[in-house]
């Protein structure tokens, strides 16, 4: 499935793209993700927690920077992960793009996701969701990032140590989901 997310930053394209390509730092701005190991320049492992009400998910995840290309300002990275229990996979390819817009930038980012195993069985709407809410905290932590002191960028990145999800997220997604299905009648 493809999904598409965007967001502003506070920083000029160049800036912006240098950040997302410093993977060892921009992995702990994502909910519930930890940096486990740096293989090369370009590869990493990685661990992402998600909790949904009752249910916990962990994918042990190797990343792969794909690809750069500076002066069109897009990059391409690709996530290999499978759950810890053995529930499944999901794989992704996330390209973004940068633009100057209002004295920042706008990342566009499209992530083509494929889920398999029981993981599969969350439906593509609150697959969505989900994303939409993590992008969303991942952009505010980047913002910190390239706008704070240190200190604050240091607090932002803490903020964001615990696993994805919980009653709130899950109840967001629930929501969004059944207004979709209301508009729709």
């Amino acid at each position: 499935m493809k999904i598409e997310n965007s967001f502003e930053v506070p920083a000029p394209p160049e800036r912006a793209l240098a950040l997302l390509m410093d993977v060892p730092r921009i992995i702990p701005c994502m909910p519930g993700a930890t940096l486990d190991e740096t293989v090369d320049d370009a590869h990493w492992k990685a661990t992402m927690a998600v909790k949904l009400g009752p249910i916990s998910l962990s994918f042990i995840t190797d990343l792969a920077r794909e690809e750069v290309d500076d002066s069109a300002r897009r990059a391409k990275l690709s996530a290999k992960g499978r759950e810890a229990r053995g529930r499944g996979n999901a794989q992704a390819t996330i390209e973004s793009s940068f633009r100057p817009q209002n004295g920042g930038t706008r990342v566009d980012i499209v992530t083509d996701l494929t889920l398999a195993g029981a993981v599969a069985q969350y439906g593509r709407g609150l697959v969505e969701d989900v994303s939409s809410q993590l992008v969303t905290k991942f952009a505010d932590c980047l913002k910190k990032q390239l706008a704070a002191t240190p200190e604050e960028a240091a607090a932002a990145v803490k903020a964001q140590s615990g696993p994805v999800g919980g009653l709130r997220l899950g109840f967001g997604a629930l929501l969004r989901s059944l207004s979709r299905v209301f508009r729709r009648s």
